[in-house]
C-alpha cells in the first residue's frame, strides 16, 4: 500500500487570516476528487509571513515550499506535480534552503512550521522532552546553575539574568512556590510569543516544567492576552495531552514530583504586560502596578515566591539543558548570549520572525531580511523595542543588536520587535501617538504616567502648531525626564523613548532646527 504523501498547511494565526483553511479544504478535496489522498498536517508558520499560505511537500528531497497560495492555485498546482514537488512558479524550492530561513541561527524556534504542533509524538520526534528529562536527573540548585552559567537573560525587554531569579526563588523558604509565564504579549510588532504558543506549545509546557523543577514549584500559570483565541486553545489543548501523557501532574515522568500547569486569559490590558499587575490580574483584581520591594521572587503571585518569565525565556530552558550551558553561551556577544526571534512588522516587504544571534546590526535585518520598505519608498526610521521603543535612525542601523549596546545610545532591544517606517511617516505625530497611548493604557496608580502622558499629548500639540515652540520643547524634555525617573514601571518610564528619540533625530518633523543648524 502507497503511503500517503504529507503536505504541510499552517494553522498559525498570521497564515488563517489569509485563507490557510480554505486552502487546506481546497488541497483536501480536489485532491480526493482526482484519487489522491493525502496526510494534510497543520503545521506552525517558518514565520516567513509574506508567503503565507506556505503550502509544503514533503518529498524524498526534503520539503518543497509553495506560496503565497490561494484555493484557486490548487488545481494549477496539483497539475504542475504539487505533490512530488513540481516546478511552479509559486515553488521556492526546498524550505529549508530558502535563503530567508538558511541564514537564521534557530535554536528555540528549530521545531517551527516543522511540526504538528498538537502532536505529542512529533514533539517527541525532533528533540522534545530531551531538555526535561536531563533536568529530571538534577537537583534544583544543579538546574538554575545551568542556566545562569549559559547566560540567559529576561526577553521580555527588561533583560535581566534569569538564573538570579531563579536562584532567589530556589533558596525562598516557602510551602508553595509559582511559575508564571507572561504571555501578555501586547507589544506592536511582535508576535514571537504567539509563534511559539501556537506553532509549539510543548516546548513552552517543558520550559515551565523544568523552571519549576529547578525551584520547588508545584503550580504554573500561563498568562495570555485575550487578542490570542488561537493561542489561548492551543495552549488548554497541549497542556492537558501533557497531563494525559504524564508529562504534567502530580508525578512529572513518573519522577514522584509535581508540576500543574493552567492558562489564564488575561483582560485586555497593555499594562498587565508589567509583571506585578499581571499578578494582580491573575488574582482577580484590577491590573494594578504594585510598588516594589517586594520583589515576586520574594511574595508574589498570592503572596509567595514567584518565578516570573516571558514565552520565549522559559522556550529557550528546554534548548539550554539539552544541549548544554556552553553551547548557548557561544551565540552572541558580550553580555548578551544566545539567540533572539527579532520579528519585522510595519512598511518592511518580508515582514517575519528572524532568529539569529546577538550582534548582527538593523541594516541586516532590514536589508537582507526585511528587503527594505513594502511601499518601495527609502526608510526613514524604525523602532525597535515595541510601542515604547525607541526611534532608530539610519546613522545607528550599524549599531550591534546587543543589549549594552543599545542601552548605549538611548535604546532598548526589549522584545525584539522591528516596526518599519518610510519617508512619508511624521515623527512628531509617532511621539504624540506614544504619549496618547501611555494615557490611555495607563493604570494610573503612579502620576508622572497618569498625569505626564496626558499633558505630553498637550504639549506635542501646541509645538506641532506652533504655540510658543522653543518654550513649549523645553518643557516636553523636562516632561520626559519627570516621566523617564519617577514612574513606577516601565509604562511611563519608558514612553520617553520613542518620544525623544523622535524629537533628536528627526526635529524637523516637529518644526525644529537641528542642533548643528541652531549652532549655526
Amino acid at each position: 500500500m502507497n503511503q500517503l504523501v504529507k503536505v504541510f498547511v499552517p494553522c498559525d494565526s498570521a497564515a488563517l487570516a489569509v485563507g490557510a483553511d480554505a486552502v487546506a479544504h481546497a488541497l483536501r478535496t480536489e485532491c480526493a476528487r482526482r484519487g489522491h489522498p493525502i496526510a494534510l498536517v497543520r503545521n506552525g508558520s517558518r514565520g516567513m509571513f509574506w508567503l503565507e499560505p506556505l503550502v509544503e511537500v514533503d518529498t524524498p528531497r526534503g520539503r518543497v515550499a509553495y506560496g503565497p497560495v490561494t484555493p484557486d492555485d490548487v488545481p494549477q498546482l496539483l497539475d504542475a506535480g504539487l505533490l512530488h514537488g513540481g516546478p511552479h512558479a509559486l515553488a521556492h524550492g526546498l524550505t529549508e534552503q530558502i535563503p530567508y530561513l538558511a541564514r537564521q541561527e534557530r535554536l528555540t524556534f528549530c521545531r517551527m512550521g516543522v511540526t504538528d504542533p498538537r502532536s505529542l509524538a512529533d514533539y517527541a520526534a525532533h528533540g522534545g522532552w530531551d531538555g526535561l528529562k536531563r533536568a529530571l536527573a538534577m537537583d534544583g540548585a544543579a538546574i538554575v546553575e545551568h542556566i545562569t552559567h549559559a547566560g540567559l537573560r529576561g526577553r521580555g525587554g527588561a533583560a535581566f539574568p534569569a538564573g538570579i531569579k531563579w536562584k532567589t526563588v530556589l533558596h525562598a523558604q516557602a510551602a508553595q512556590k509559582y511559575v508564571v509565564c507572561n504571555a501578555d504579549e501586547g507589544d506592536s510588532g511582535t508576535f514571537s510569543d504567539r509563534m511559539v504558543m501556537e506553532g509549539d506549545p510543548y516546548m513552552l509546557i517543558e520550559g515551565m516544567t523544568i523552571a519549576a523543577l529547578a525551584v520547588g514549584a508545584t503550580r504554573g500559570y500561563v498568562y495570555i492576552r485575550s487578542e490570542y483565541p488561537h493561542a489561548v486553545a492551543t495552549m488548554r489543548e497541549a497542556i492537558a495531552r501533557a497531563g494525559a501523557a504524564g508529562m504534567l501532574g502530580d508525578s512529572v515522568c513518573g519522577s514522584g514530583r509535581a508540576f500543574h500547569l493552567e492558562v489564564r486569559k488575561a483582560a485586555g490590558s497593555y499594562v498587565c504586560g508589567e509583571e506585578t499587575a499581571m499578578l494582580e490580574s491573575i488574582e482577580g483584581r484590577r491590573g494594578v502596578v504594585r510598588a516594589k520591594p517586594p520583589l515576586p521572587a520574594i511574595a508574589g503571585l498570592f503572596g509567595q515566591p514567584t518565578v516570573i518569565n516571558n514565552v520565549i525565556t522559559l522556550a529557550s530552558v528546554p534548548v539550554i539543558l539539552a544541549r548544554g550551558a556552553e553551547a548557548y553561551r557561544d551565540f552572541g556577544l558580550g553580555r548578551s548570549h544566545g539567540t533572539l526571534p527579532f520579528q519585522l512588522a510595519g512598511n518592511v516587504r518580508h515582514g517575519g520572525l528572524v532568529e539569529k544571534a546577538f550582534g548582527l546590526s538593523l541594516r541586516e535585518l532590514l536589508v537582507d531580511f526585511g528587503g527594505g520598505t513594502a511601499s518601495g519608498r527609502p526608510i526613514k526610521a524604525v523602532q525597535v523595542g515595541g510601542p515604547l521603543g525607541a526611534y532608530i535612525p539610519a546613522s545607528q542601523w550599524d549599531v550591534p543588536l546587543d543589549y549594552e549596546a543599545y542601552a548605549a545610545i538611548g535604546a532598548v532591544l526589549g522584545h525584539g520587535g522591528i516596526v518599519v517606517h518610510d519617508d512619508t511617516a511624521d515623527l512628531s505625530r509617532l511621539a504624540r501617538y506614544a504619549m496618547e497611548f501611555c494615557a490611555i493604557e495607563s493604570c494610573g496608580k503612579c502620576t508622572p504616567c497618569r498625569i505626564g502622558s496626558t499633558r505630553g499629548v498637550e504639549v506635542i500639540d501646541k509645538i506641532r502648531n506652533n504655540q510658543n515652540r522653543a518654550q513649549q520643547v523645553h518643557l516636553l524634555r523636562d516632561l520626559c525626564d519627570t516621566m523617564l525617573h519617577g514612574s513606577l514601571c516601565a509604562m511611563g518610564g519608558m514612553t520617553p523613548y520613542p518620544v525623544l528619540s523622535a524629537l533628536n533625530h528627526y526635529p524637523q518633523d516637529f518644526g525644529v532646527e537641528a542642533p548643528d543648524q541652531q549652532a549655526a
